[in-house]
């Protein structure tokens, strides 16, 4: 089986690994750091706003079970893409959402999606999600990795404090997760 490799930024990571963990053919998801030039980043470096790193998810998976497109579909009802300066009550270029692709045909499918939400008319604002080349993936310290799963109370009252929760409720109009 030939796997491809996604990587998007959508705020905390913690909020990106479980949208993604359910569905057949993602074989991992990885929370990381991309996007900055410091090689190895920690989340303490991260968290200073002087990397360039984003909070990112990046993504194993079987095309013939899932595609790209329907991975995108699923990362653009994770987030916020009207905001510029974060994600929910995280702010910061490290909370800022960016699509990485890693082929022409994911970038041609990112911009795609991005210009059909855009002429959507869900958003009255315009959509500041970045489409970017991939750059190296940092995998963060090992207690971020699956971090729904370790802590699965601290994690729900997160993603509901933040304001995700609710904002995917309103916007989509069911629980995306």
């Amino acid at each position: 089986m030939a796997t491809e490799i996604a990587t998007f930024a959508g705020g905390c990571f913690w909020c990106m690994v479980k949208p993604f963990d359910r569905y057949e053919g993602v074989e991992s998801v990885i929370s990381g750091y991309t996007g900055g030039d410091i090689p190895n980043p920690s989340y303490e470096l991260v968290c200073t706003e002087t990397t360039g790193h984003k909070e990112a998810v990046q993504i194993t998976f079987d095309p013939e079970r899932i595609t790209y497109r329907e991975l995108v579909d699923i990362f653009w009802k994770q987030i916020n893409p009207t905001d510029a300066g974060g994600q929910f009550f995280d702010r910061g270029t490290s909370y800022q959402t960016a699509i990485y692709y890693h082929t022409e045909e994911q970038k041609e499918i990112a911009e795609q999606t991005k210009e059909e939400l855009e002429r959507s008319g869900k958003f009255d604002q315009p959509i500041a999600t970045q489409i970017l080349m991939a750059k190296e993936f940092y995998p963060a310290e090992e207690y971020h990795q699956d971090y729904y799963k370790k802590n699965p109370q601290h994690y729900n009252r997160y993603h509901v404090g933040s304001g995700r929760a609710h904002y995917k409720q309103e916007v989509w109009g069911e629980e995306h997760e």
